[in-house]
């Protein structure tokens, strides 16, 4: 495991204290808020990604034409 410094301004001890009030480390806070970070800027990329796919008129096509494919299959 690698060592990480960071500086911390009076806001971000603020919230590490809160944090770190019921027993969690410095250490583990970090950790928590990283990770945090990266499911958080995951999320935003796939909400992109799906507002940009939900603009395609290509691509809304496609899936019209596949759900109109499945309906007409449902049939038999």
């Amino acid at each position: 495991m690698s060592t990480l410094t960071i500086h911390t301004d009076p806001a971000v001890e603020r919230a590490l204290e809160a944090l770190t009030r019921e027993g969690m480390s410095r250490s583990e806070a970090a950790r928590a808020a990283i990770l945090e970070a990266e499911r958080a800027h995951r999320r935003a990329r796939l909400r992109a990604e799906a507002d940009s796919l939900r603009k395609d008129p290509d691509d809304v096509a496609a899936s019209r034409a596949l759900a109109a494919e499945m309906d007409a299959l449902r049939a038999w």
